[in-house]
């Protein structure tokens, strides 16, 4: 005890005291570990230890109750605890480490409070003697922590004591300075206050002034008050205002958007029974066999002018609906502005001719010679514009006028600036229109008269769908006009139209493709009552011929133009024939075999389109270069479908001349060079023996870059790509090819046995400028398609070619006795088809829906399946999908039919699984052109 006393002495803070303390008890008691926790504000904190490593898991404090030393707290009784688990703690030293066997937690107790708890880990039990000494040393430890808690207490006391005095010092020198300043600012306070009285008359008299003041400002303020609370009220009836017209804004918005599905679905409707009626009307109109008198010919011919004319009207309406859901495609792209009067002086000079009217076209000197916009759609507008002018024009003239709009032009409605926009104007000398009709004339479905006894016809959707495509371009249509006195309607367009970030990414693959890809042509061919075909009235040399002569036929209705065509032809050595229409060129070829064609597109008989089909799909005519020039814009379908160029007119002599240069080349060209470029050494060997003849020379190439040299030494007449190279792909050589302006462009099949992806069809069609087939799947079409770019004459091919290219087009035998589903709801379509197909020699099946479908294709196998699209029950995407997940059924051919036809329909029937796509009204030719290529085996 009086050791423990010693080590106690003198003046210890807490956490000396509480080290000195365990310590000394551990050593005298032989105890390995110890600790002692001191009581401070309620908490159990650790302030001394002996060879103690406390756990990370462990705290360091602990309240009152909280675990043995906190329990001890509370009874105030000494815990003894024997047998202690081997996980409890660790004796360690440098040797081992061992757990303590016997654990005793004692508080030290001080006037009936607990000071601090003492904590000792054994490895023996503890003995009576040990446990007395600890017990008679609690006490003295109490009070020597109570002591060092106490010395702690007064030193910090003292500490702010003496803090306090230093403040209270510093606080008292503050006080005597600033008594000190009060004293001088009494005797300035003094001083002023003579002064304070002098302006506190001042301020009396003053504050009287002031309180007249504050009264008038007081019945100013309620005035102002009154104000306020009106234009609150006027403000929240505003607020309630605009919140009633943004709800009609959404009403009319809702309701503009279910026109555009109304419009789009009607047309639909209009379509389904008019196709039916169409496609008998035709079938009666040929007369194929002969049973009908002339009279019955010419009531079918009546019946499909008309259905031609309800054609018309609902192409118009699908176009407004198009339009207004924007959902038409636009191809904005370099114009020049002559390009436009040319078009618009071909096709309305006759009309001018036929009305008796001057027709005058006048392009202002200081205009742009090119502006940026979308021209098939300008031309959809001036051409509507036009037609109006004329058709309210009895006599007097029409002009179409280009030029730039003044400065003060109001273009508010588009926005744009007069310095960069253009005007086009069309003016009439016509019947005018009235303030009140001038209202109403842009409104879909009016009309300036619209009474059951107007002088003239017509839907009233020209002007509409002008003034959306205007809008569509950047631009606006204005209207002036006086009754009696003729109208004048302004077309405004941008000279540079202003693209978003959205639209630059699409442009860049589309930017040298200035063609428009949506454009198709024209297939159907013109209504039989048609006007009779003129012919040219200048002398051809078909008297004049000789056996070695070149001949040259130019199929054109325009006498002016055909004539420069003759003049020229003969400064090329030429002997030329002329023909005014389709059918009379079709008979020229037949009788005369010519060595070249010049055709335009524009017939007055039958369409430029089908000239080329029949000439490209018969084997002895198809290897006669066609080189197209029409008004027209250039499509890749001319291409496509075997022309060997094509000029838009107006052309200058050098376009002419290079016509006739490649012209020429194809004629003296007895050798036809073909570049073969694949990998597979087989796959090449086969297609050479595929398509080897005296007549053509293959080159190949196992590589792009060996490809790449070849083209840029030699011209070949067509290639055959593989997409898949070792060294690059087949994209990748058409970009090569693309970029370098010294490499000779060809026609290029790309020869492929997969299906190419949505994302690889639009890199191919960035090389929409020549000719590029995609996916040749099989030898006899690959055949057929070198033969057609390299115009090679069938007639002199290998005998298995020339059978293999006659069979593709033998049409009878080819679609004799096949097997085709009809899936259509409505029974007159099916019946027309069916009827249709009949007199092919084709056995047709007929489902109402697609469940029936399913089960007739469930008992018995068909070649092909003619799938309507919008059926109840089952749709036809859904149906065409369950047809593919089938086994059997994987590569039948699924035609999808449609007569909705908005953006997108094709993609998504290709989606649902259809191997094409066909839209309403069917055109017949199309439909067995589809047929023949899908049921070739």
């Amino acid at each position: 005890q009086t050791l423990l006393n010693e080590k106690m002495q003198g003046e210890q803070d807490v956490p000396m005291l509480a080290n000195n303390v365990i310590q000394q008890l551990c050593k005298y008691i032989k105890a390995p570990v110890g600790t002692l926790y001191v009581l401070e504000d309620n908490l159990l904190k650790l302030a001394g230890s002996y060879a103690y490593t406390q756990p990370k898991k462990l705290p360091s404090q602990f309240q009152i109750g909280e675990s043995l030393v906190g329990q001890a707290v509370l009874e105030k009784q000494p815990i003894l605890i024997t047998d202690v688990a081997d996980d409890y703690i660790a004796v360690t030293s440098s040797l081992g480490a061992m757990p303590p066997k016997n654990l005793l937690v004692a508080p030290s107790i001080y006037n009936g409070q607990v000071v601090g708890v003492v904590e000792i880990g054994a490895l023996t039990e503890f003995t009576p003697a040990q446990l007395e000494f600890i017990e008679n040393a609690l006490a003295t430890i109490a009070i020597a922590l109570n002591t060092a808690q106490a010395r702690t207490r007064i030193n910090e006391l003292l500490t702010e004591t003496q803090q306090q005095a230093e403040e209270l010092q510093a606080q008292g020198e503050e006080l005597r300075v600033a008594n000190e300043e009060l004293e001088a600012q009494t005797e300035s306070l003094r001083l002023s206050e003579a002064n304070l009285k002098e302006k506190q008359v001042e301020l009396e008299a003053a504050n009287t002034q002031l309180k007249e003041k504050a009264a008038a400002l007081e019945e100013s303020s309620a005035a102002l008050r009154e104000k306020q609370i009106i234009l609150d009220k006027h403000n929240q009836e505003l607020k309630v205002a605009q919140q009633e017209l943004e709800a009609k804004a959404e009403e009319l918005a809702l309701a503009s958007k279910y026109k555009s599905e109304f419009l789009a679905n009607m047309s639909h409707e209009l379509r389904t029974p008019l196709n039916s009626s169409l496609i008998l009307a035709r079938m009666l109109t040929d007369n194929e066999k002969g049973n009908l008198t002339k009279d019955q010919v010419e009531s079918a011919q009546m019946i499909y002018s008309g259905g031609m004319d309800l054609l018309n009207l609902i192409n118009d309406i699908l176009d407004l609906s198009k339009v207004e859901a924007g959902q038409m495609i636009f191809n904005f792209q370099v114009t020049p502005l002559t390009d436009l009067a040319s078009y618009a002086h071909a096709q309305f000079e006759h009309v001018a001719a036929e009305k008796g009217l001057e027709l005058n076209i006048s392009l202002a000197d200081d205009l742009p010679g090119k502006i940026t916009t979308d021209p098939q759609r300008v031309n959809q507008i001036v051409k509507n514009l036009l037609s109006n002018a004329f058709k309210f024009t009895s006599r007097g003239s029409v002009s179409l006028n280009i030029y730039r709009p003044g400065d003060k032009t109001d273009l508010f409605r588009c926005g744009l600036a007069p310095s960069q926009a253009i005007a086009i104007s069309v003016v009439d000398t016509g019947i005018g229109i009235t303030p009140e009709q001038q209202k109403i004339i842009f409104e879909a479905f009016q009309q300036a008269d619209g009474s059951t006894s107007r002088l003239y016809g017509g839907t009233g959707l020209g002007l509409s769908i002008s003034r959306e495509l205007a809008n569509k371009l950047g631009g606006q249509i204005d209207v002036a006009s006086e009754p009696g006195r003729g109208s004048t309607f302004t077309l405004y367009l941008p000279i540079e139209r202003q693209i978003d970030e959205n639209e630059k990414t699409a442009k860049t693959s589309e930017q040298k493709v200035t063609k428009p890809k949506t454009k198709e042509p024209k297939q159907a061919p013109s209504p039989p009552n048609a006007r009779p075909a003129p012919q040219p009235s200048l002398p051809d040399d078909r008297d004049k011929l000789d056996d070695d002569d070149k001949i040259l036929l130019i199929i054109e209705d325009d006498p002016k133009f055909a004539k420069i065509m003759v003049d020229y032809a003969h400064g090329k050595a030429f002997k030329c024939l002329v023909a005014g229409d389709g059918k009379t060129g079709l008979e020229l070829v037949n009788t005369y075999q010519p060595a070249a064609i010049i055709l335009d597109l524009n017939l007055p008989d039958i369409s430029g389109w089908e000239v080329l089909g029949t000439l490209k799909n018969n084997p002895a005519t198809r290897h006669i270069p066609v080189h197209i020039m029409s008004v027209d814009e250039m499509v890749l379908d001319a291409y496509r479908k075997g022309a060997m160029g094509y000029l838009t007119k107006p052309t200058s002599r050098e376009q002419l001349d290079q016509a006739f240069q490649e012209i020429e080349h194809f004629i003296s060209k007895e050798i036809r060079t073909l570049l073969l470029v694949e990998d597979d050494a087989n796959s090449r060997g086969s297609i050479k023996k595929l398509l080897n003849g005296s007549d053509v020379r293959i080159s190949e190439a196992e590589q792009g870059q060996q490809a790449l040299d070849l083209l840029q030494t030699q011209h070949f007449d067509c290639m055959i790509l593989d997409l898949n190279l070792p060294d690059m792909s087949g994209f990748e050589v058409l970009n090569k090819i693309n970029a370098n302006e010294t490499i000779a462009k060809c026609p290029v099949i790309v020869y492929t046995g997969r299906d190419l992806t949505p994302e690889e069809n639009v890199e191919l069609m960035k090389y929409a400028d020549r000719v590029i087939v995609k996916g040749v799947k099989s030898p006899e079409r690959l055949v057929d398609e070198t033969a057609l770019f390299l115009h090679r004459v069938v007639a002199e091919m290998p005998k298995d070619k020339q059978q293999t290219i006659k069979q593709l087009y033998n049409e009878d035998g080819l679609l004799k006795n096949k097997k085709i589903l009809i899936v259509d709801d409505d029974m007159r379509n099916a019946f027309a088809l069916s009827k249709l197909l009949s007199d092919k020699g084709i056995v047709s099946r007929i489902a109402q829906n697609g469940q029936k479908a399913l089960d007739l294709l469930a008992e018995e196998s068909v070649d092909l399946v003619l799938m309507d699209i919008m059926m109840p029950v089952m749709d036809g995407y859904d149906t065409t999908k369950r047809i593919r997940a089938q086994q059997q059924f994987r590569a039948l051919p699924i035609l999808a039919l449609t007569a909705k036809a908005m953006k997108g329909d094709r993609e998504k029937c290709l989606a649902a699984g259809a191997s094409d796509y066909l839209p309403k009204p069917i055109d017949v030719d199309r439909l067995f052109s589809m047929l023949r290529v899908w049921l070739y085996q």
